[in-house]
């Protein structure tokens, strides 16, 4: 009923801290005004996709911004625009330091060495993922039994490799 990834991507620690999305933000809306959703699409295409923050955490976020008075809303095609106002903007000039603290945490969380490499790595995961599904029903003890030794060589190569 609900579509999950193939596979998830686990973390060695957090992304953010517990109060940092505030600032990352009012940083997006320091360049533009957004909604919620484009703001969460914003997250989404600055990590290729591997993080997305919820509307669970978006949409309260924004409203503590705007109950801080860090943010205004207005209804533009029907839809919650925000705007940073500029209280927030000096807010954001006085949190310099934690501005600059999240986005080296950003930046070492997330900077792929060949994003290409990565793309075609991540597209060839999937693709085994997709083709295994599609066929689970009909595949019988022996081909079960091949993929599984394949996969599994697979993984002990790549411990290997990431070992050196």
């Amino acid at each position: 009923m609900f579509h999950r990834p193939f596979f998830h991507f686990e973390r060695q620690s957090r992304l953010f801290e517990k109060g940092d999305l505030k600032y990352v933000i009012l940083n997006l809306l320091k360049d533009k005004p957004s909604h919620g959703y484009e703001i969460i699409r914003a997250l989404e295409e600055h990590f290729h996709g591997f993080y997305t923050p919820s509307a669970g955490s978006v949409y309260p976020t924004l409203q503590m911004l705007n109950d801080m008075g860090y943010v205004s809303s207005s209804e533009q095609d029907g839809k919650k625009t925000y705007t940073i106002t500029g209280e927030g903007k000096k807010f954001l000039e006085e949190q310099q330091d934690v501005i600059d603290k999240i986005e080296a945490q950003m930046k070492e969380w997330w900077e792929p060495r060949d994003i290409d490499d990565f793309h075609d790595t991540v597209h060839d995961l999937k693709k085994i993922g997709r083709m295994v599904g599609h066929q689970t029903h009909q595949l019988g003890a022996d081909k079960w039994s091949k993929i599984k030794e394949v996969v599994s060589r697979a993984c002990r190569d790549i411990e290997d490799i990431l070992e050196k």
